[in-house]
């Protein structure tokens, strides 16, 4: 059986990673590159966020949200930087084939990330994509068009497999008829939960728990070998516990 609902992180899966900025602490995103954006200073502060995560130093992941949300006040973030960042992006090339391959198969699309809402609206509209659950949005002050506020979901990690399971209910879909694809380590708990996992040049970790792994050279990334394998695949493995 086809998977009836496929989940799938946004950056480093749908849309390419700033290789640029990868130093294996934590797979660089939107945040790194608004950090980079903003100056070598901002960089650096937003690197010693990623080394308190890694450390435990964060109670959640909201906290460390919050934490980078006060770097980029302090450095002066406006919406046409922060606008400039999230169209600078660039899909992964094969993605909106691999997602037009799901919905021909009825499969439900979902985007679970812990970035901006902006990037995963964006990758919404342009792929067709049934639903997308992000963890922060941005709102700009109109007259000085600097970050006045923002929202924040617990959509990292664990919060991740909590939209998980309220999309699986919604639909009365159970976990091992479910696939899972990302890259980055903070996605092994969603691996952890479904029939299926795809590490998509994926992180140490993240290909540990994944039942399926795949691996291409930099430069060569192509995310419709997802598509492909999923027309081969039934599921059949139970749900770990």
């Amino acid at each position: 059986m086809y998977p009836r609902i496929v989940f799938m992180d946004l950056e480093g899966t749908l849309l390419q990673r700033a290789i640029h900025l990868d130093n294996g602490k934590v797979a660089p995103s939107a945040w790194t590159l608004l950090a980079e954006r903003l100056g070598p200073d901002a960089l650096f502060e937003e690197e010693a966020t990623k080394d308190r995560w890694n450390t435990g130093g964060y109670g959640n992941y909201i906290e460390w949200m919050q934490d980078t949300i006060r770097i980029h006040r302090r450095y002066g973030l406006t919406r046409a930087i922060f606008e400039g960042v999230i169209a600078s992006v660039q899909e992964m090339p094969g993605a909106w084939q691999a997602v037009k391959a799901f919905r021909e198969h009825a499969a439900i699309t979902v985007i679970i990330s812990g970035g901006f809402k902006a990037l995963a609206d964006r990758v919404q509209q342009a792929f067709k994509i049934d639903h997308a659950l992000s963890g922060c949005e941005y709102f700009f002050d109109p007259e000085t068009d600097l970050l006045e506020h923002w929202n924040l979901l617990p959509s990292d990690f664990t919060g991740k497999i909590d939209f998980m399971r309220f999309i699986m209910k919604a639909y009365r879909v159970r976990a091992r008829e479910c696939a899972f694809i990302g890259d980055g380590d903070n996605d092994v708990p969603m691996a952890e939960k479904v029939g299926l996992s795809i590490a998509f040049n994926a992180q140490s970790k993240l290909r540990e728990v994944c039942t399926h792994m795949i691996d291409q050279p930099q430069g060569e990334e192509n995310f419709h070998a997802v598509a492909e394998y999923l027309d081969r695949y039934r599921v059949r493995k139970p749900l770990r516990r």
